[in-house]
């Protein structure tokens, strides 16, 4: 089996070393972090292919690292329901995804403060040179560096970010922070509101620690909200610091005027109990929603997985979960192979490609509808969270 390296030691670049490993691969993973990557504040939803390792073998069951709700609920401006529904989510944090993961890789494996600078081709094989010169030798380059993938740069330099008219502000606080009834309200569901070109979702996650037990997780908003490109998008995206960042503002870099006038707008537009979520958050942070689509995943002997390849809106609650994907099917192309890397790739591609462009469009429909359209309903199911489909 193929010598690969992993660019990114995010989720979907730890997934795709540990199944590549098990495959019978010898995987380095290289991250140019200097530690052990956090993501503060980040609740996600966990689907099935987010979770597939560490429950098939990493010992782990879905409630050691999720927790879940039974309820997907609408609420009336006044606090009452508007619509509700059952439907089961499970629920995780990045981080609590992110530290499992990395239990069951090889610490010497995870190679942190290996910056990539350059890679190609070098005869049958593709070299990759890190900032200080040295280089390594691989059959497989797996790039799994994210939204702002500097391989897809390299790559494919006629792909860039399209923004999508909106952000995303987020944040997490604990749940006992909160009055007794928004707790009973918000525990046990997902639970949503729609106003004018927008709408909010608020969900429990593990608390610090991994923390499941009710009263002791924490809660997770997200708030998508449009922002004019130009001047109005660079005054948010200012931060106190005075950089102008281009994807996300992290918790306590938004300036006090962006979060103060957030606050105020929640007051004014959100029932009571979601009012409460909002301003109660301490450290909001800003996502940008971007589009970004490949049409090509493979490049000789190196190939773009997750975020690199498709960055897809959240409404699908499966960018996790479609990188996590992209892995799992290189390896099991590699196997159907026996590791011929062209075959492997070639069949992977087309398989990985269709997803992506599907899931892309659904997840684009979903933002418009809800932001530009105003055909986001309560009850529809288009908005089933899934990877495959609405529920799949």
């Amino acid at each position: 089996m193929p010598r690969v390296v992993v660019l990114g030691g995010s989720i979907g670049g730890l997934t795709a070393a540990l199944v590549l490993r098990d495959a019978g691969c010898d995987v380095r993973v290289y991250e140019r972090s200097s530690a052990a990557l956090q993501a503060r504040g980040a609740g996600i939803a966990a689907l099935d292919a987010t979770l597939r390792y560490l429950t098939e073998r990493g010992g782990r069951r879905r409630a050691d690292v999720c927790s879940a709700t039974n309820w997907i609920r609408f609420l009336r401006p006044d606090g009452g329901t508007l619509h509700e529904q059952r439907h089961r989510y499970l629920f995780s944090s990045w981080n609590t995804i992110y530290r499992s993961l990395l239990e069951e890789f090889d610490p010497d494996r995870y190679l942190l403060g290996r910056e990539v600078t350059a890679f190609g081709p070098a005869g049958d094989q593709v070299r990759v040179t890190l900032a200080d010169g040295v280089a390594a030798d691989a059959d497989l380059l797996v790039c799994a560096d994210g939204v702002s993938s500097l391989a897809r740069a390299r790559l494919l330099p006629e792909v860039s970010p399209s923004y999508s008219g909106y952000v995303a502000w987020r944040g997490t606080l604990p749940e006992q922070a909160l009055a007794a009834a928004t707790r009973r309200l918000l525990g046990d569901a997902i639970t949503y509101q729609v106003i004018k070109d927008s709408h909010v979702l608020v969900y429990p996650i593990p608390g610090p620690g991994g923390a499941l037990t009710a009263g002791d997780r924490l809660v997770n908003f997200v708030w998508y909200v449009n922002v004019a490109e130009g001047g109005d998008l660079d005054q948010l995206m200012t931060g106190r610091d005075g950089l102008r960042r281009a994807v996300s503002l992290p918790p306590g870099a938004a300036s006090q005027r962006a979060v103060t006038a957030m606050r105020q707008a929640a007051m004014t537009e959100f029932a009571r109990p979601i009012a409460e979520v909002v301003t109660g958050v301490a450290e909001p942070f800003v996502q940008v929603v971007y589009d970004i689509a490949v049409p090509r995943m493979v490049f000789g002997r190196t190939c773009l997985i997750g975020d690199a390849a498709f960055a897809v809106r959240p409404h699908a609650a499966a960018g996790t979960a479609r990188a996590a994907a992209d892995g799992w099917a290189l390896a099991d192309a590699l196997i159907a192979s026996g590791g011929d890397v062209p075959t492997a790739l070639a069949g992977w591609e087309r398989q990985q490609l269709a997803l992506g462009r599907a899931l892309f469009a659904r997840c684009r429909d979903i933002g418009d509808s809800s932001q530009f359209g105003g055909t986001f309903r309560p009850g529809d199911q288009r908005l089933i969270f899934g990877l495959y489909g609405p529920g799949n």
